[in-house]
């Protein structure tokens, strides 16, 4: 089975599980690129328009959510449908953001191989997916905004729990919870750097009227 359109471009940061994706899909028949955050999506998508762009949320460089407000707001890439993947943006309010900002399918991680198959074959082998318009930049912003604050706090809770449970538990329990810190510690800058980058998008000037 090959897709029609073009190939389906996944979107992960993380190499195992963007080759774990890439895999399952490739053995289904189906032609698959990959890119590791959304400003290589971004050039692929300029190139070539995939049939179908898969992506994480949290991401360096452009997160999930910036990237599908770029590609939904050109009028030439806004018909590409959209699957967020995501371990961090589950809450309700994440996923309804994600669909007003036009994705089709919202999947959590992880993944079931099967769930995934019928979600993309659901996806290219329906019936043309009626969108809405793109956000609006404001509208974009303030809801990005949103989610990356609750989100950062939720980190901010995850590290200092980490922490005392690294100074607690027994020795041999303390390198699984190091590690957990650890992850959560580069989570939590990838959303400051989210933060930051919106920042400086809200402090040009025009960019908050659109």
């Amino acid at each position: 089975m090959s897709t029609p359109r073009g190939p389906i471009l996944i979107v992960e940061d993380i190499s195992h599980i963007r080759e774990l994706l890439e895999v399952t899909l490739k053995f289904k028949g189906y032609d698959v690129v990959t890119a590791r955050n959304g400003d290589e999506a971004l050039e692929y998508v300029a190139s070539e328009q995939p049939a179908l762009i898969l992506t994480d949320i949290l991401m360096p460089k452009l997160d999930g959510y910036a990237l599908a407000q770029r590609v939904r707001s050109n009028p030439e890439t806004r018909h590409i449908p959209i699957i967020f993947v995501s371990a961090t943006f589950i809450t309700e309010q994440d996923k309804q953001f994600a669909l007003s900002l036009g994705a089709v399918r919202f999947l959590e991680k992880p993944i079931e191989a099967s769930e995934l198959l019928l979600t993309v074959a659901e996806v290219l082998t329906g019936d043309a997916i009626e969108q809405s318009a793109p956000l609006a930049n404001r509208a974009f912003q303030r809801g990005y905004s949103d989610r990356l604050q609750e989100k950062l706090q939720q980190k901010e809770n995850q590290i200092r729990r980490a922490q005392r449970l690294v100074e607690t538990v027994p020795a041999e329990q303390r390198p699984a919870f190091e590690a957990l810190l650890a992850q959560t510690k580069v989570q939590r800058d990838q959303i400051i750097e989210e933060l930051r980058t919106l920042e400086e998008m809200l402090s040009q000037p025009g960019e908050s009227n659109s």
